[in-house]
């Protein structure tokens, strides 16, 4: 009897010092799994020698397999190609910079393997957030709050993209083929069985985050655009709201000017009014111009990646 494949999909921007080390690692796990193998590397457009590193590590290894984009695509693309390229049963998502724990992998495919629990994912979150800064943990707390009171996707709080799954999940989220991604959400909408397994923080071995605070606030953005209509709805019970209000308050003023006449003082709180309703009004339009944003590209039906070359041993 044949054995599975296990495909683990390796996203990299920018990797040369994080890339050695994590292949080490991983190596430890892969001798000690009883199925067949493939590490699908995909450069994201580096300005560094991370697709030299990679076709170095091809050379060594032929389970090695790498993708080089034309430019940085992100994260979420890369990830697609991954899923696009992989041929195992069973597929991964993992970072270079060993904050997802390699050793888990014996660990989450036994799950998966398990008639017993019928799982078609193992996923992973954080349990804290040490060495982070605080205001980062703050705000990515009260995005998942957000976005679960907002969206019918559920969305686990610390959720890393670190998973491994069926086969029949990854055809799923192939399925999807939108240009504007957020995986997270992706996850959640294809449903299936999904088993969480939880960890503490682990810092990069190597490196620096590619993930600033505007990047992650324009990820968050991109996620509630994504996979809610509710600010839409937000913006127009601002709308109704203040209508009423104007309308309230233009039966004052008549009946104020009818009782006590027509004085020509409280300029300044008028000013202060017109700056509210401005700023409410420019707030709705941003709303209603991010979904038109989304919609415009989409359109578009642009690629999600261009690839500018892959190892000699990838399926087409």
């Amino acid at each position: 009897m044949a054995k599975e494949t296990l495909s683990i999909i390796v996203s990299c921007y920018n990797e040369e010092k994080s890339l050695p080390l994590f292949y080490k690692e991983i190596c430890k796990v892969f001798d000690s799994l009883k199925v067949n193998l493939e590490l699908i590397l995909v450069d994201d457009g580096s300005h560094d020698n991370t697709i030299k590193i990679m076709k170095e590590l091809q050379k060594e290894d032929e389970r090695v397999k790498y993708i080089s984009f034309s430019r940085n695509f992100g994260k979420e693309a890369a990830m697609y190609a991954g899923l696009e390229k992989a041929t195992g049963e069973y597929v991964g998502l993992m970072d270079a910079d060993l904050q997802d724990p390699p050793s888990l992998l014996p660990k989450m495919l036994d799950l998966l393997n398990d008639d017993s629990f019928d799982y078609d994912c193992v996923a992973t979150r954080r349990v804290t957030r040490e060495r982070e800064p605080p205001i980062r943990s703050f705000f990515a707390r009260i995005f998942y709050k957000v976005i679960n009171k907002m969206s019918d996707v559920e969305l686990v709080d610390g959720a890393r993209d670190y998973r491994l799954m069926t086969r029949k999940m990854v055809d799923a989220i192939l399925q999807l083929k939108e240009y504007n991604r957020f995986s997270k959400g992706l996850f959640g909408f294809v449903g299936f069985k999904t088993k969480w397994l939880e960890y503490k923080n682990i810092e990069r071995v190597a490196g620096e985050t590619k993930w600033s605070f505007w990047k992650l606030f324009k990820y968050a953005i991109e996620g509630i655009v994504a996979f809610t209509t509710a600010p839409l709805t937000i913006a127009a019970l601002l709308g109704m709201i203040f209508c009423l209000i104007a309308f309230i308050m233009i039966i004052v003023i008549i009946m104020k000017t009818i009782i006590f006449g027509d004085p020509t003082s409280g300029w300044p709180s008028m000013i202060c009014v017109i700056f509210l309703v401005s700023g409410v009004q420019l707030f709705c339009l941003g709303i209603i111009g991010e979904y038109l944003s989304k919609t415009y590209l989409e359109t578009k039906k642009r690629p999600i990646y261009i690839i500018k070359e892959t190892s000699k041993n990838i399926k087409n």
